[in-house]
């Protein structure tokens, strides 16, 4: 089942790039009055919405990359479809294992240029693995897991030289256990309240990202309808990708959030003025990635909403120096018991010297719908001259049910960028009061983690 799965995501990638050669070559036929509607949208090189590309590429990249996708449209965090394509789409030469980059490297990334210029259709495939061990756990001691994906943006019309462009965007994944258990399972069987491997949980074939992606007026405002994952938008920062920075949940998506799967849903997101944007959206609360979602959506009709100010020092560094403060609120969700909540969120991150990036995090939530009732998290990010990123981050968190106890949770890591496709990352995390587990003071997590992107 595991090896149909992963399969199964190989030949829809396949599919998609295969189809898109055929639907693109009948779009050039497109009427004159399409085209001269679209010519009149706004200069696509002015990259508006809730995240800024080009602030993430400076802290994730160096020099003056040749960049596979230059200007991607971007409108969600460093691990929405976008972002990932845009941190994956960087050809350098400062790696530590030059070797790894040969010619069949070279070839591949000609030819997804080549398909990009052609067809407007940008993508990506990868497969990540984590392999996890506690050192005191009420079942098993360790978790091992692996994920792969294919995503991308198609602009069906591949105009690139025209303003305010529309993509279909799209994610299919298949997460699969390759130990007894996940280390997401691994993280409650020790005690931790908090996920110590998110993303890492297990499910047969999913589709995480469908939708259309909209911008208009000039590209001051950008909007998403169809199934979405409300993580990509909600309380974003640069630090917050699981598969290429930190992992646990303290320091990812807030946990005192109450954010569902993913789902049908809608969000927007725009420049107010040169340094103010916002951004808003609403998702099914019971979505789910191996359903349409369709009957929850509008039978159930249970949602969880959100709406996001923030503020800037400039349009080109939204990405790294970022204030924002979030609202939300999820419905009572009747079949699975879980109740009504809303909560507030502030982050505040600021890039200095074009490698040192400190964050602080807060979060609080009213009612049982999150993990966490209160959380406070801080810690700093670091690129250094090779490409490798590392990151250390400390949190204190109250969980949402009174009866059990504060937990304390830290996080180091390092991710080796060993080539322009393999990355190693190194994890450690100690968690102390484990919430899950009063028998134990301290837990610790000794993780590594391989990603290869193509």
């Amino acid at each position: 089942m595991r090896f149909r799965s992963i399969i199964s995501v190989a030949l829809f990638c396949a599919l998609i790039t295969g189809s898109v050669d055929c639907v693109a070559q009948q779009g050039n036929e497109s009427p004159a009055k399409v085209t001269q509607a679209l010519a009149n949208w706004g200069d696509r090189n002015v990259e508006l919405g809730a995240m800024e590309e080009r602030g993430n590429l400076d802290f994730f990249q160096l020099g003056a990359p040749n960049v596979i996708y230059p200007d991607i449209p971007q409108f969600g965090g460093p691990n929405s479809v976008a972002g990932q394509l845009a941190e994956d789409a960087q050809v350098e030469s400062q790696y530590r294992w030059e070797g790894l980059y040969d010619a069949a490297s070279d070839r591949w990334f000609d030819f997804k240029q080549s398909v990009n210029q052609r067809r407007g259709l940008q993508f990506g495939v990868d497969e990540s693995l984590f392999y996890q061990v506690a050192t005191q756990s009420s079942g098993k001691s360790d978790g091992f897991s692996g994920l792969v994906r294919c995503f991308g943006q198609w602009d069906p019309f591949h105009q690139h030289e025209l303003k305010n462009r529309g993509f279909l965007v799209f994610k299919v994944e298949n997460r699969h256990r390759l130990g007894t258990i996940t280390p997401f399972e691994l993280s409650f069987e020790a005690g931790s309240i908090t996920p110590t491997g998110t993303f890492f949980n297990a499910f047969d074939f999913g589709v995480t990202n469908l939708f259309w992606k909209q911008y208009a007026f000039q590209e001051n405002l950008v909007f998403a309808i169809g199934k979405i994952d409300v993580t990509d938008y909600v309380d974003v920062y640069a630090l917050m990708n699981p598969l290429t920075h930190f992992i646990n949940l303290s320091f990812s998506t807030n946990p005192t959030i109450a954010v569902p799967n993913q789902g049908l849903g809608a969000a927007v997101g725009g420049m107010l003025t040169g340094k103010l944007y916002f951004q808003a959206g609403l998702s099914d609360a019971n979505g789910q990635p191996t359903q349409s979602g369709f009957g929850t959506f509008f039978e159930d009709a249970e949602y969880f909403s959100y709406a996001e100010i923030g503020l800037t020092s400039a349009k080109d560094r939204i990405y790294l120096d970022n204030t924002h403060l979030t609202f939300w609120h999820t419905d009572a969700r009747q079949k699975s018991g879980t109740p009504a909540g809303w909560g507030v969120a502030f982050t505040a991150q600021k890039y200095f010297k074009e490698s040192w990036l400190p964050f602080f995090r807060f979060g609080y939530s009213d009612g049982d719908a999150a993990l966490l009732q209160t959380v406070i998290s801080t810690g700093l990010g670091y690129r250094r001259g090779n490409n490798d990123v590392a990151g250390v981050g400390i949190s204190w968190g109250k969980p949402a049910e009174n009866e059990l106890r504060d937990q304390f949770s830290s996080e180091v890591f390092y991710r080796f960028q060993l080539s322009q496709v393999l990355a190693v990352t190194p994890d450690i995390q100690l968690v102390v009061d484990p919430a899950l587990n009063p028998h134990e003071d301290v837990l610790a997590f000794f993780g590594i983690r391989l990603r290869a992107a193509f």
